[in-house]
């Protein structure tokens, strides 16, 4: 199981805020990292449509576990930035 977002990223010091002007970047980053997770997700979903035949459907299965666990990623990098900025 990985660790949660906050234990991977150490805790900022003093009033636990980024700096206004890395949080900017960093939300920039983290919805462009959305966007092309929300790309990825669709593809996934879009070939678990097709009628697949082995070794595509245990690639697929692979896919799909990773872009489940990525996306899950995003949204503790998400939170995390929401409770550590004032955006």
């Amino acid at each position: 199981m990985t660790k949660p977002i906050n234990d991977l990223i150490p805790a900022l010091p003093g009033d636990n805020k980024i700096p206004e002007e890395l949080a900017v970047e960093v939300r920039r980053l983290a919805h462009d990292l959305s966007n092309a997770l929300e790309i990825i997700a669709q593809t996934s979903y879009l070939l678990s449509t097709a009628d697949l035949k082995e070794p595509a459907k245990d690639w697929l299965e692979m896919l799909e576990s990773g872009v489940s666990k990525a996306l899950e990623l995003n949204v503790a990098l998400r939170n995390y930035i929401k409770q550590h900025t004032d955006g």
